[in-house]
């Protein structure tokens, strides 16, 4: 009986049509007395589910792992990667299974179980997920799919009465995922290093195949987006075409990232996706007090992933990508496609903040402003969603003296003399506030997923409670909309909740 079916899901795994090289074929290992803890009626869309599928008996069996379609086997992905700048041959699915995929009118969308036992890259691990980082990653990709930045996304989270050993002894629990793609950086470095130019060639040839077979346009404003289908007839440059849209879908991730203060925690090569998706939640963080050197990850003992050294992390990443491709393309085609990263980040980057700061068009001078304005709130240590947020208050009238924006700084003096800096370039384009301070509350969200409001939930899950889980994924479905009922949730974070850092391990 194949309970796909049953909900309307048609399965395919194009994937395991790649040679045996690139996978293993691993049937689930289910979890002690599984229970479906949360499902997730947003994702559920994109496989063509509708709220009352989730209750059906068949969902929980279906995605816990229990029971695999007929005549379809899971597999976990094969790959390598550089860890904190170091190349580790040795790496793969150690616990997550790709159970297949479907395509709808949502589009193209794997579904895989992380934490779904042993696999042959596991090494020394068992396989399993535990309820804690399964949570965050289950809330974090809900939560900046809905703030606009590219994420893999969660549908379900299921809870167990399994003990699973990590610094302790925990609950363990299986994630359902689903991804445009589960492809990394480090699929290709894999068969590059090993010398196997033509796995990397047929691995290329398949994501061509796979991801770009669409189109966009250009934004609003004329910058150039980037395409989503290569010119397949052009089989000469293709893989250049190719590399070049890897640079430009990471440029403007990271772009988000740096944008909104999120910090990913481990950008290695084997947790950055391929077409630019949010991947591999692990240690992440939003900043609270806005510190260009935030690091959320209790391992990064150098500070290889702090919040500024993101941008540059993710050029090092694709320099690291444009070599695995370097038996496809010259030197000067991988130079020439990672030269573009730089200025689409700085476009991009600039775009957003003039969003962030309502400016509706471009000026020499924004670059000062912008910087003046995140200097002032280094200095102060001021919070970085709540400082934005403030500021879409904003009044720019020559009389106005913005008192209560001005009240939440301890540098009085320092933050009017930049107001009046600001006051004076909204005034250059006769900006309106009603229209501005709307637009501005659509870039700069009311609610974020802080680190300790995720601890609250997991705390409470972890007796069983999945209430707050519950509350977040209402809260995050609109982070820019104001919501008095949830006026709690926006408040600063104690002190003793501040910039949290987190291990690695789950």
């Amino acid at each position: 009986m194949n309970l796909f079916n049953e909900l309307g899901i048609t399965l395919d795994n194009s994937f395991a049509q790649l040679s045996p090289d690139f996978f293993s074929l691993v049937t689930p290992s289910p979890l002690r007395d599984s229970q479906l803890a949360h499902a997730n009626k947003d994702a559920a869309v994109l496989l063509g589910l509708d709220s009352t599928a989730l209750s059906n008996p068949a969902f929980a069996e279906a995605f816990s792992g229990s029971t695999v379609p007929e005549d379809f086997t899971p597999l976990a992905m094969a790959y390598s990667g550089h860890q904190f700048g170091q190349y580790n041959p040795q790496l793969g699915d150690g616990r997550g299974l790709l159970l297949g995929e479907t395509i709808n009118e949502h589009g193209r969308w794997d579904i895989h179980l992380k934490g779904a036992g042993k696999t042959p890259y596991s090494r020394f691990g068992d396989g399993r997920a535990v309820l804690r980082s399964s949570i965050r990653e289950y809330l974090a990709s809900e939560a900046l799919h809905h703030l606009g930045i590219p994420t893999t996304r969660a549908l379900a989270l299921f809870s167990s009465n399994q003990p699973v050993q990590r610094e302790y002894t925990e609950s363990g629990a299986l994630l359902v995922r689903l991804a445009r793609s589960h492809i990394r950086f480090g699929h290709f470095e894999l068969f590059h290093y090993t010398n196997r130019h033509d796995k990397v060639k047929e691995l290329a040839d398949y994501v061509i195949d796979r991801h770009f077979s669409g189109k966009r346009g250009a934004d609003k404003d004329g910058t150039p987006n980037i395409p989503d289908s290569l010119d397949k007839s052009n089989r000469e440059n293709i893989y250049a075409e190719f590399l070049t849209q890897c640079v430009l879908s990471t440029a403007e991730m990271i772009t988000w990232w740096q944008s909104l203060g999120f910090t990913h925690g481990v950008m290695n090569t084997d947790n950055m996706s391929i077409l630019g998706d949010t991947f591999d939640y692990g240690p992440y963080g939003f900043m609270d007090d806005y510190d260009p050197d935030f690091v959320c990850n209790h391992s990064d003992h150098q500070r290889r992933y702090a919040f500024s050294q993101q941008p540059s992390i993710g050029l090092w990443n694709l320099n690291a990508l444009g070599h695995a491709l370097s038996s496809l393309l010259s030197a000067d085609e991988i130079r020439d496609s990672l030269s573009l990263y730089e200025p689409h980040l700085k476009t991009t980057y600039s775009r957003k903040m003039r969003d962030k700061l309502g400016l509706t068009t471009e000026q020499d001078s924004d670059v000062q402003l912008m910087s003046d304005w995140l200097k002032l709130l280094e200095e102060e240590r001021a919070d970085f969603t709540r400082s934005f947020r403030a500021l879409c208050d904003f009044t720019s009238e020559p009389e106005a003296t913005n008192q209560a924006i001005t009240d939440q700084f301890i540098n009085r003096d320092g933050f009017n003399q930049w107001a009046e800096q600001y006051k004076q370039r909204l005034q250059q384009e006769n900006s309106n506030d009603t229209e501005r301070q709307a637009s501005m509350c659509q870039h700069n969200p009311k609610y974020i997923l802080r680190n300790y409001l995720a601890q609250n939930a997991i705390e409470k899950a972890e007796q069983g409670n999945f209430s707050e889980v519950d509350n977040l994924m209402s809260l995050l479905r609109n982070p820019y909309e104001e919501q008095p009922e949830n006026e709690a949730y926006a408040a600063a974070p104690p002190d003793s909740a501040k910039g949290l850092a987190l291990s690695c391990s789950s």
